[in-house]
């Protein structure tokens, strides 16, 4: 299988990405010469994870039969000071709330994304390492 992205230059900075139909804006900062009018490269790729691992969670939480109110994915980044910039470990951190979570059962569905299903995470763990924290609140 092959995906194929376009990627086109607006102004300045500032490029637009179309990816089966829809448009994603990325721009730099304006320190760095952009006007600020999206995301920047290296945040997107947080968000790749954040949504590959997430949606792979949730997935696997429902064929579990774990009822959440809420979820929510944050990932940290650390990133290096010298050139080429680039990550050096991503920490990805689970926010789940509801009634009667099953610790367990959220653990198995993060370490079966992370190992198994998130393809995200498979390329970037050859570059760098990542962390898992789980943090559920009862309801």
């Amino acid at each position: 299988m092959k995906e194929t992205i376009t990627t086109k230059w607006l102004s300045d900075l500032a490029f637009e990405a179309e990816v089966d139909g829809h448009k994603i804006y990325m721009d730099s900062s304006m320190e760095h010469g952009g006007k600020n009018t999206g995301p920047r490269p290296k945040p997107l790729m947080m968000i790749a994870l954040a949504g590959c691992t997430g949606m792979d969670v949730a997935a696997i939480l429902k064929k579990m039969k774990v009822n959440f109110e809420e979820f929510s994915v944050e990932v940290e980044g650390d990133i290096t000071e010298d050139h080429p910039k680039r990550f050096e470990e991503m920490k990805v951190i689970y926010r789940l709330k509801g009634k009667d979570i099953n610790r367990k059962n959220v653990e198995k569905a993060v370490n079966l994304s992370a190992t198994r299903y998130c393809g995200v995470s498979a390329n970037y763990e050859k570059a760098f390492p990542i962390t898992h924290e789980i943090i559920i609140e009862e309801e």
